[in-house]
């Protein structure tokens, strides 16, 4: 399953800040832990281990996210501080989300080649 890979693909980079992200990287990796959270937190609302379970899992997954956002704020050209904009109340999160969500650049800048052009950067499915 894709999905399963491309979270994969984040874990095993956990804390790489540089490089760049394609989109697919980090939205399946979004996905996949929003899935994996949700299913923890319904748990956790019946059996109060689970919930405990949660709060492991949050902080376990708090550095491969931060590092997969950078990497996706460096393919579309921009400083990795810019996830700060997430503390902005409303209009940060929504810029950040725009961001988050267009297509990086087609060729090479500042922070590495186009992570659709590495071969390596696409788990195997």
């Amino acid at each position: 399953m894709e999905l399963i890979e491309w979270y994969k693909a984040v874990l095993s980079n956990y804390a790489t800040f540089e490089g760049r992200a394609r989109r697919k990287e980090y939205w399946f990796f979004t996905l996949a832990n929003f899935i994996i959270a949700s299913i923890l937190g319904i748990i956790g609302t019946q059996i109060v281990f689970f919930s405990v379970i949660s709060g492991i899992y949050g902080i376990a997954v708090l550095v491969p996210g931060l590092a997969v956002c950078v990497r996706r704020l460096h393919d579309i050209n921009k400083s990795g501080v810019y996830i700060l904009f997430a503390l902005i109340p409303l209009v940060g999160a929504i810029l950040l989300l725009i961001w988050l969500a267009k297509e990086g650049d087609p060729g090479d800048n500042q922070y590495g080649p186009s992570p659709k052009a590495v071969p390596a950067a696409q788990p195997t499915v």
